[in-house]
C-alpha cells in the first residue's frame, strides 16, 4: 500500500515534445507508464524502475528525463515549460514544483532512451526483446520521478525581455512558497524555436556554430524596447574602460591553438600549409576556421558547394577555369570528429584578391583571433582590435565586423547579457532549495505589442531576496537601516542595492 507521501508520476517513453500549445508544452505519447514515487526517490531508482517496467534492462539506458514543469497559472489554465532531469538535485526540483503548484498533482516525464553500447563497440540491441516490449506497450508500469531540464538560452535580443508563461500584469512577482518561474527566455529568433527542445546529443555531430557564408557584415538586429530608466548619478567606470593592457597585443601565437588555428600558428604561418587527407579536427567549427584561415592567408576565394551537419564541401571560386582546388570534410560519427576525406590542392590560380578586405574574414574568425586580447582587457578599443586583425591576416575588416567579433568574444568569455537575466529565476529556485526559508520577490513588467499585452513575454523589473538568518536577526537590530548601492555598467544598466541593519 502506498504511503501518504507517495504520489503518481506519468513517464512517457515514446513520442516527442510538442511546443506552442495552449498550455505551453505537452508530450505526444498517449500511453505512458504509471510510477509511484516518494520525495526520497533517487534518480538511479527512477531509472531502474523505468527500465524494469519496460523490460529493457541491459538493452536500453535512460540518458535523461524531460520534465513538463508548471510555470504559472493564468485564468485557471496551467502553463508548462520543459526541463531536463539528470541527477538527484534535478529531481528535487520536481518535488518542490509539485508543492508550489497543487493544481498539478500528477507530474509528467519523458524518458530519453538510448542503446546500451557493449565493450566491442556495438549495441546490445535484441530484436526479439524489442518486439516483445512493443507488443506489451498497452500495460501500465510503475516509474519514478524526474526533474526539469535546463535548456540552453535563446539567442540575445536588444532588450532583456523574457518569453515565459507569466501573467502579463504589471507588478507580477515570485515569492517563496508561490509560483516561481524556473525558466526565462528571450523571444525566439526566426528559425530557432522549432528546434529548441531537440536533444543536441541525438546525433554525434557538432552544431554549426560558424556560418558557412561570409556575408556577415549585416547582423540580425532587433529594435530596442524601452525598459525604463537605469541608475542615476555620475557613473564611475571600471579601470579597463580607460586603460589598455598592451601585453595582450603580444600574446604568443600558441594561445590560438586551442581556438582552432592549429599547430601551424606557432610559426606564424597559419593557413599556409596544405591540408592532408585524413587530417582531423575536433569539430566543424575548427574545420571551417581552418579552411577560412587558409583562404585568407592565400588571398584566394572559395565557395561552399555543400554544407550540413555531416559534410562540408568547398571549391575554389575559379574551379573549372584552370584551378582544381577542392576540399571535402565529413563527420566520423563514432569518434565525433571531422576529417578531410578528399583534397585537391594547392590552388593553381593566382591570388585574385586586390581588395583590402576578404570575404572569409568574417566576425567568427576575427572573434577567435581577438579572444585573448578581450580576455585580458574587456574594454579594449575596437580600433586596436581592427589594427591587430589587419596586421595578423593582411586584410583590414570593417569596424562593424570587428565590433560584432568583440561582442561574440565577450559573450563567450563572460556570458551573454540576456542569458544572465534568464538565469535569475533558476538561481532563485536553487537558493530556495539550498536554503529553505529564503524570501525572494521577482517582479516583471508586461510587454505591449500594438497596444495589447503580449502574455508570452515579460520584462525584468527588479529582484529582491534575503536569507533566513537575516530575517531572524533583524528583530534584534536597532531601528536603523543603511542602504548602499553600486551601479551596473552592463548592457542594460541598473543598480545593485544592499540594505544593512
Amino acid at each position: 500500500m502506498a504511503s501518504e507521501e507517495s504520489f503518481l508520476v506519468l513517464v512517457h517513453y515514446r513520442g516527442s515534445i510538442k511546443r506552442k500549445t495552449r498550455s505551453g508544452v505537452k508530450f505526444t505519447d498517449k500511453d505512458p507508464l504509471c510510477i509511484i514515487v516518494t520525495p526520497t526517490t533517487t534518480y538511479d531508482a527512477l531509472v531502474s524502475s523505468v527500465l524494469e517496467k519496460l523490460g529493457l534492462e541491459g538493452v536500453k539506458r535512460v540518458k535523461k528525463f524531460f520534465y513538463r514543469i508548471p510555470t504559472a497559472v493564468l485564468h485557471d489554465t496551467v502553463k508548462f515549460d520543459c526541463f531536463t532531469i539528470g541527477s538527484d538535485e534535478d529531481l528535487q526540483v520536481m518535488f518542490l514544483s509539485r508543492r508550489q503548484f497543487p493544481e498539478v498533482r500528477t507530474p509528467e516525464l519523458l524518458a530519453k532512451l538510448v542503446d546500451v553500447v557493449s565493450s566491442s563497440g556495438g549495441s546490445n540491441r535484441n530484436a526479439t526483446t524489442i518486439a516483445a516490449v512493443a507488443g506489451s506497450s498497452s500495460r501500465h508500469a510503475i516509474a519514478s520521478s524526474s526533474a526539469p531540464v535546463y535548456e540552453p538560452p535563446m539567442q540575445p535580443v536588444a532588450s532583456p525581455s523574457f518569453a515565459v508563461d507569466l501573467s502579463g500584469n504589471v507588478g507580477d512577482e515570485v515569492r517563496y512558497g508561490e509560483h516561481i518561474p524556473t525558466e526565462v527566455h528571450c523571444p525566439t529568433p526566426a528559425g530557432v524555436g522549432d528546434g529548441l527542445f531537440d536533444d543536441p546529443d541525438d546525433d554525434d555531430v557538432e552544431p554549426d556554430m560558424i556560418g558557412d557564408e561570409s556575408g556577415d557584415d549585416v547582423a540580425a538586429t532587433v529594435p530596442t524596447r524601452a525598459t525604463g530608466g537605469s541608475s542615476s548619478g555620475t557613473q564611475q567606470y571600471p579601470p579597463h574602460f580607460s586603460s589598455l593592457d598592451l601585453d595582450a597585443m603580444r600574446q604568443d601565437d600558441n594561445d590560438l591553438q586551442a581556438s582552432g588555428f592549429g599547430a601551424r600558428d606557432t610559426e606564424g604561418s597559419a593557413g599556409m600549409n596544405e591540408f592532408q587527407v585524413g587530417q582531423q579536427f575536433q569539430d566543424k567549427d575548427e574545420a571551417l576556421l581552418s579552411v577560412k584561415t587558409y583562404s585568407i592567408r592565400r588571398g584566394v576565394q572559395y565557395k561552399v558547394v555543400e554544407s550540413d551537419y555531416r559534410r562540408y564541401v568547398g571549391k575554389c571560386s575559379e574551379f573549372g577555369n584552370g584551378c582544381t582546388w577542392l576540399i571535402r570534410l565529413s563527420l566520423r560519427q563514432r569518434k565525433g570528429i571531422w576529417e578531410v576525406k578528399r583534397y585537391n590542392g594547392p590552388h593553381t590560380c593566382l591570388a585574385s584578391s586586390i581588395s583590402s578586405d576578404h570575404r572569409s574574414l568574417d566576425y567568427h574568425v576575427i572573434s577567435t583571433f581577438v579572444m585573448p586580447m578581450v580576455r585580458a582587457d574587456a574594454g579594449v578599443n575596437i580600433k586596436v582590435l581592427q589594427n591587430a586583425t589587419a596586421a595578423h591576416f593582411g586584410f583590414r575588416p570593417t569596424y562593424r565586423r570587428v565590433w560584432m567579433a568583440k561582442q561574440k568574444a565577450v559573450s563567450v568569455i563572460y556570458g551573454d547579457w540576456d542569458e544572465s537575466y534568464n538565469e535569475l529565476p533558476r538561481w532563485v529556485l536553487g537558493v530556495q532549495l539550498t536554503m529553505p526559508g529564503t524570501v525572494a520577490v521577482l517582479r516583471t513588467c508586461p510587454v505591449r505589442v500594438g497596444g495589447q499585452v503580449d502574455e508570452s513575454q515579460v520584462y525584468f523589473h527588479r529582484l529582491f531576496w534575503t536569507f533566513p538568518p537575516c530575517i531572524q536577526a533583524f528583530r534584534h537590530c536597532k531601528p536603523l537601516v543603511s542602504i548602499d548601492g553600486t551601479h551596473l555598467y552592463g548592457k542594460y544598466g541598473g543598480t545593485l542595492l544592499v540594505a544593512i541593519a
